[in-house]
């Protein structure tokens, strides 16, 4: 049975067969994989992340969970995001929202 390739794997098939690629030696092999490696524990140390436990009613969570289908993310990252977004400013209460417009009306 064939494999189907997508668009991409076609195009790097044809790229290689055109001799647009050509192998590395197995000392440059060895330095790239190193190089990798290292790009990775780079990231790895400048992204750590810290592990917390938090306790929610079932309710909160389902619909949490549901939230971050529909967006189409993990419900953890979208817990994250709502948390960094607060602590950014970046989410207002509505209710508090709703005061303010009418306050600045009344100015």
């Amino acid at each position: 049975m064939k494999t189907k390739l997508t668009k991409r794997e076609q195009q790097i098939s044809k790229d290689i067969s055109e001799g647009k690629y050509q192998s590395l030696s197995k000392g440059n092999q060895k330095q790239y994989a190193e190089m990798a490696k290292e790009d990775v524990q780079q990231r790895k140390a400048v992204r750590k992340e810290a592990r917390i436990n938090i306790r929610l009613v079932p309710e909160d969570l389902r619909s949490l969970k549901e939230r971050a289908e529909a967006e189409g993310i993990p419900y953890q990252t979208l817990i994250a995001s709502i948390i960094h977004k607060y602590l950014m400013g970046a989410m207002i209460d509505l209710k508090n929202a709703a005061l303010l417009k009418k306050f600045l009306k009344s100015s």
